[in-house]
């Protein structure tokens, strides 16, 4: 079995100093590089010198803005829980009508309106009176976003002791219990109560990603696509809409593939659609598909339940069928702290699951008998990269 963290694990030991060999030049120039920018002195300097005054400055702020980061995020959630983005939807308003609006008094109002046009999430339109910024119009356009906002404050419960949970002393997690069937011995057992805030959660979210998806790998091209993992069916519809002709399946634990039914049903794709319920971490996937799709399920589990998922998912394709996989990934340029910080500590704090780059998901494809591994663009890959990949002919 491959274990994606055992070189990494292996790396990070203990070395004997006395049989360590010199350290070569790169590391001895990153070492006086270290010395010089921790020395107070070259700081001070730096921040005066001409040429290097404004590199000084900006990674001052880089520096103060990691400090003041979970500040931030509290002015935005202040303003989500608010609903001050959908109330300056029409247009500019007043502190004192946004003070009614959000049941604050005005000095309270001022505070946040000032603290959110910092950020560039409202601006001052003259007067006292604010409207919508760039990056308020930008989240009032994507509801998905809010929802993810609101959904953190889980995420941040959880991580007020980072140590403790990166010791393991936080073993019952808000997160965990949000997510359960990451930690769940029998997760098919689950009740409807138990599925539904995810679910509904994952329904919101997946609309962020389903059309870059579906721009990045054209479905039409294949005759039945099988969606495990699929929660509610958003992307099936998706899917559908791209694909008329398209055979449809969805495979997800037996409650949520009765809210998927729902929801085919809801949209008239029942003659289309089948639906199954089951647990892929045990059973076989239902087969008879050309296309398989795993769509932001394999980075919430671990390399063994990945393994062992995606063995199923070649048995269950035709002969040279293709298999589909879209998430978040780490290494994704220009995203970087994306899958290594954030999805690093919300899947620790879930309790299940690691982000992996595209080279460690193809070294997993081929070691289950995966070829014609393909990475394919998408239009915003720091919400989600895609991977193809084809079953044996034979």
């Amino acid at each position: 079995m491959i274990e994606i963290g055992d070189a990494a694990r292996a790396s990070s030991g203990d070395h004997d100093p006395l049989s360590a060999e010199p350290p070569g030049w790169r590391e001895r120039l990153l070492a006086a590089r270290d010395r010089l920018l921790a020395s107070p002195r070259f700081q001070r300097w730096a921040a005066g010198f001409p040429p290097t005054r404004a590199i000084a400055r900006r990674r001052a702020r880089a520096l103060f803005d990691l400090c003041a980061g979970f500040v931030y995020s509290q002015v935005l959630l202040a303003c989500v829980e608010l609903r001050l983005f959908e109330r300056l939807k029409p247009g500019p308003a007043s502190i004192g009508a946004l003070a009614r609006h959000s049941g604050l008094d005005v000095e309270a109002t001022a505070r946040l309106l000032e603290a959110a046009a910092a950020l560039g999430l409202l601006e001052r339109r003259g007067g006292d009176r604010y409207g919508l910024g760039e990056l308020g119009a930008a989240l009032l356009g994507n509801p998905a976003v809010a929802a993810m906002v609101e959904h953190h404050r889980l995420l941040y419960a959880d991580l007020a002791d980072p140590v403790g949970l990166l010791r393991g002393a936080r073993a019952d997690t808000r997160l965990g219990r949000y997510w359960p069937y990451a930690r769940a011995s029998a997760p098919a057992a689950l009740g409807a109560a138990e599925v539904e805030g995810y679910s509904t959660l994952m329904a919101a979210s997946q609309a962020l990603v389903a059309e870059d998806i579906l721009e990045a790998y054209p479905v039409a091209r294949h005759r039945r696509l099988l969606d495990v993992g699929g929660g509610d069916g958003a992307f099936l519809v998706a899917a559908a809409a791209r694909a008329p002709l398209l055979e449809l399946a969805l495979f997800d634990l037996p409650p949520v593939a009765v809210r998927a039914a729902d929801r085919l049903r809801e949209r008239a794709l029942t003659a289309r659609a089948t639906v199954h319920g089951g647990d892929f971490r045990r059973d076989p996937l239902p087969g008879g598909a050309d296309l398989l799709s795993l769509v932001r399920v394999l980075h919430d589990h671990d390399d063994a339940t990945v393994i062992g998922l995606l063995e199923r998912a070649r048995r269950a394709l035709t002969p040279g069928g293709t298999l589909l996989i879209a998430e978040p990934m780490a290494g994704t340029a220009g995203a970087l702290p994306v899958g290594a910080a954030y999805f690093g500590f919300y899947l620790l704090a879930m309790g299940s699951g690691r982000s992996r780059t595209p080279q460690q998901l193809s070294l997993l494809l081929r070691s289950t008998g995966f070829d014609s591994i393909e990475p394919r663009r998408t239009r915003r890959p720091l919400l989600c990269g895609v991977i193809t990949a084809r079953a044996p002919r034979a």
